[in-house]
């Protein structure tokens, strides 16, 4: 099975940016849609982004939209996240999470795997 270990917060001024990266080893790497999730203090787990297996195809929670990116680097067993304009909302641990389902990868239940998360703040 996968192991996932995400890399790359930190604190930074609002309109700052930051890349997270999220290594996977111990599976195939190709075979997983690959997403972001995030918790804030007090908070459940929200979708950020996610990017298919096959396709490469993304999708975005509104709120990051045009402002995140995420990509993957099969190479590398890498995904990241591109955050730009960051703002004190987007404060939160963010947490790579790995999927062998074909659809529903909005929701938290469709993982099966999980890294240990990295903390961002954002200040304003």
């Amino acid at each position: 099975q996968v192991q996932l270990v995400e890399s790359g917060g930190g604190l930074v001024q609002a309109g700052g940016s930051l890349r997270l990266a999220c290594a996977a080893s111990g599976g195939t790497f190709s075979t997983y849609t690959m997403g972001w999730f995030r918790q804030a203090p007090e908070k459940e787990r929200e979708f950020v982004a996610t990017i298919t297996r096959s396709s490469g195809s993304t999708y975005y929670e509104d709120s990051v939209k045009g402002r995140f990116t995420i990509s993957r680097d099969t190479a590398k067993n890498t995904v990241y996240l591109q955050m730009n304009s960051l703002k004190p909302e987007d404060t939160a641990v963010y947490y790579c999470a790995a999927s062998l389902r074909t659809s529903g990868w909005s929701s938290r239940y469709a993982y099966g795997y999980w890294g240990q998360g990295t903390q961002v703040t954002v200040s304003s």
